[in-house]
């Protein structure tokens, strides 16, 4: 066997009591390849790191089997292992459509190309611990009937909330500004329109819901008109595949101008956003 020349690469074991960062040196030898590489027992022990070291190699770690990492690599590095791509592809896969229904009448050729076109566009793809994404060129905008100043009625005080609403309410809050969707409205900051939110339950799940009726009042409202049904059917028609996404928090993905944010403030027991 002959060596060729050594790799660098540096590895990173995400944890929440401290993350590992490993320095390893791959030695790449003439003819001969390996699937397998060894760390000390201390390190997997220590931390609960499951490492799959069979075709296409990632780990996990802790009790979430289902979020898998990639090793990660330099791009010069990428030329001398080609089947990285494919294990992004099975962490996307695993990760972001583990919850997609493919129709099973699809065949295998049909549904390798949905997953490969998913996977060409997955950056429009985001989880709950990611920014939410925004539609771009084009912004909301919230126009009154009314000049300011503006009626009291728009400045609503927080309704009375129980423990159970006010820790629901803090946490959908919380969520919201991790997304980048609200974010706290400061002491010197000019407040003129407030809206109550509330707690709906449905089968233990919680809901966060904006009393919105007053604003609703003084709204100019926008008209648009629905197609028809017989438009849509036959935009249809001959087509082969119908398919459907449900977007993550998808009027959350709207932007609004800066004048819609001073109208769509919320306020509750924790604050005004």
């Amino acid at each position: 066997m002959h060596p060729l020349c050594i790799l660098e690469s540096e590895m990173i074991f995400p944890h929440s009591e401290g993350s590992i960062r490993l320095k390893l040196e791959f030695v790449v030898m003439n003819n001969c390849t390996s699937t397998h590489f060894i760390l000390e027992n201390d390190y997997l022990n220590t931390y609960n790191i499951y490492l799959n070291n069979h075709k296409d190699r990632y780990f996990t770690i802790g009790e979430n089997k289902r979020q898998k990492f990639a090793f990660p690599l330099e791009k010069r590095e990428i030329s001398v292992l080609k089947k990285l791509k494919n294990v992004n592809k099975e962490i996307f896969v695993s990760d972001q459509l583990i919850e997609a229904q493919i129709g099973p009448e699809l065949t295998l050729k049909m549904k390798e190309e949905l997953i490969e076109i998913l996977f060409q566009y997955r950056e429009a793809f985001a989880s709950d611990n990611e920014p939410l994404r925004a539609i771009k060129g084009h912004e909301v905008d919230i126009m009154l009937n009314v000049e300011r100043p503006y009626p009291s009625l728009l400045r609503r005080p927080a309704y009375p909330a129980n423990a159970k609403a006010r820790e629901a309410l803090k946490t959908h809050i919380d969520e919201l500004m991790k997304l980048r969707v609200l974010r706290k409205v400061g002491n010197n900051e000019e407040v003129e329109v407030t809206t109550p939110v509330i707690i709906t339950w449905n089968n233990d799940k919680s809901r966060m819901v904006g009393d919105f009726r007053e604003l609703n009042t003084y709204t100019i409202p926008d008209r648009y008109p629905i197609p028809r049904i017989h438009e849509t059917l036959t935009q249809l028609s001959k087509k082969k595949i119908i398919t459907y996404m449900d977007a993550l928090k998808g009027s959350h993905q709207n932007v609004l101008t800066p004048h819609a944010w001073k109208l769509l403030r919320i306020i509750a027991h924790c604050g005004i956003y």
